[in-house]
């Protein structure tokens, strides 16, 4: 017989799913929408001519898929999963002070140090699914990574709070996984290089661990 004290991890989950929804999906979308003002004003004006990132071997060897564009865009879904599994009003605003600082950094770094994705050499005309996310984004605001930076910093907090439920081991390697697919997508769809990609790896869970940190103790068990 279950013990009702410690209910199941499915049922932890969906307590907390639901516990302050309104506001977590109200904040997440006025989040995004704030986050999304920023970017696109950095992007079209930055403080000096934004300088093409250096290719590697590696951005040879990882190809260009237009399968990637899927997975590129499941970040925004992804990003949404660590509030709406938070218990509580503190740790949600924490973490909502957290990844704000997250991308404050990195437009800052955006602003005042541009970069670009050198150009892939790809007649875009044959890839129509592409063009509104070439289109917006310009190749600009390259590195450090944003979108693996989030990435990375979702996943930690994302396995944090499954071990905190006693969920399965699986659910955190999924979640692993996912991760990884968005940082290879970002190689992929030409919106990133390698580079980008480990600065934004290396700024991601520098946030990562110190939020963690700092929540575990204002918060334990959040």
């Amino acid at each position: 017989m279950q013990n009702l004290a410690h209910p199941s991890w499915m049922r932890q989950i969906a307590v907390r799913a639901l516990t302050l929804w309104p506001l977590k999906a109200a904040g997440t979308m006025g989040f995004m929408g704030l986050f999304f003002w920023g970017y696109f004003a950095v992007l079209h004006a930055p403080l000096a001519t934004p300088l093409a990132m250096p290719l590697t071997p590696l951005d040879a060897w990882i190809p260009f898929s237009p399968v990637a564009l899927p997975v590129y865009g499941s970040l925004w879904v992804y990003i949404s999963l660590p509030p709406a599994l938070l218990s509580g009003l503190r740790p949600l605003l924490l973490f909502g002070a957290w990844i704000g600082a997250l991308c404050l950094a990195c437009l800052a770094v955006f602003w005042v140090f541009p970069t670009a994705v050198p150009a892939a050499g790809i007649d875009w005309s044959l890839h129509p699914e592409m063009a509104v996310i070439k289109g917006l984004d310009a190749a600009g605001n390259a590195c450090p990574s944003l979108h693996v930076g989030s990435a990375v910093f979702a996943a930690a907090w994302l396995a944090r709070l499954f071990r905190a439920v006693g969920a399965p081991r699986w659910l955190e390697w999924a979640s692993a996984l996912h991760c990884a697919a968005i940082l290879w997508s970002t190689v992929a769809t030409r919106q990133h290089v390698v580079l980008d990609v480990v600065a934004g790896l290396l700024v991601g869970g520098a946030f990562a661990a110190a939020s963690l940190r700092h929540v575990a103790r204002r918060c334990p068990g959040f």
